[in-house]
């Protein structure tokens, strides 16, 4: 007789749980959805002497990302050695990255987000510049190696891995000078002209990869195909 009623008792208890659980989980899956956050990241040197040199299309391309998408104003971090911005998109915390390490140290940045917040390496989207893909060229890469770009080399370093999303911006490679030179070097009339299309098109590109980075990785190549950059690397 003791156990029969035990076990009402238990199943009554379960019963209570169960509709509780219930009422609960709506609420415990918006939590969850708000929580997600997703780091875009773009590359390029601090100052003002750098802002239109091949090297900081990242920045660039970030600065109008969050002009276009009314992100708030940036701020400088000394924790994250960064100048970040923070918006929701769709429930999806974003946080918009502009290392202030210079170039060859980016990952110094990367690391202190990854230990502060639980990002997932695949979370992460890094955007710079690509001396291997023409002016105009624009890819999207996972799990690849730094093909020589050292903020690249950087963050792999640091976070031991390179599973995480790459926004390659074509800037062509010199022909009469050295690379270095020709990265820091400001970019060329023809390149300033067609600065206002990439922008445009890598703003959509961001916002696709938000929600699916499959689909934007595929659609990348298209801008490239309808666009006539291949010539337009010439230097200034």
């Amino acid at each position: 007789m003791t156990i029969i009623k035990a076990n009402k008792k238990v199943t009554k208890i379960s019963l209570i749980k169960s509709k509780i659980m219930k009422k609960l989980f709506p609420f415990y899956q918006i939590l969850c959805k708000i929580s997600i956050m997703k780091i875009i990241c773009g590359l390029g040197n601090p100052g003002r002497e750098f802002k239109f040199t091949r090297h900081n299309f990242g920045f660039l391309v970030i600065d109008n990302f969050q002009k276009e998408n009314s992100f708030p104003d940036f701020e400088i971090s000394e924790k994250f050695l960064a100048e970040i911005s923070r918006k929701k998109i769709k429930g999806t915390e974003i946080l918009l990255l502009k290392p202030q390490t210079f170039m060859n140290n980016s990952g110094k940045a990367i690391k202190k987000i990854f230990l502060t917040f639980k990002i997932e390496p695949q979370d992460l989207c890094v955007v710079h510049d690509d001396l291997d893909l023409s002016f105009g060229e624009i890819k999207i890469s996972f799990k690849r190696g730094s093909g020589g770009h050292k903020g690249v080399q950087s963050i792999i370093d640091e976070i031991l891995t390179k599973n995480f999303w790459r926004i390659r911006l074509g800037i062509g490679k010199p022909k009469d000078k050295k690379i270095e030179e020709f990265v820091l070097g400001k970019l060329g009339k023809e390149e300033r002209l067609k600065l206002k299309e990439i922008l445009k098109f890598t703003n959509e590109l961001i916002k696709i990869w938000i929600e699916n980075p499959q689909k934007a990785q595929t659609l990348a190549p298209s801008f490239s195909l309808s666009m006539d950059f291949k010539n337009s690397s010439k230097n200034p």
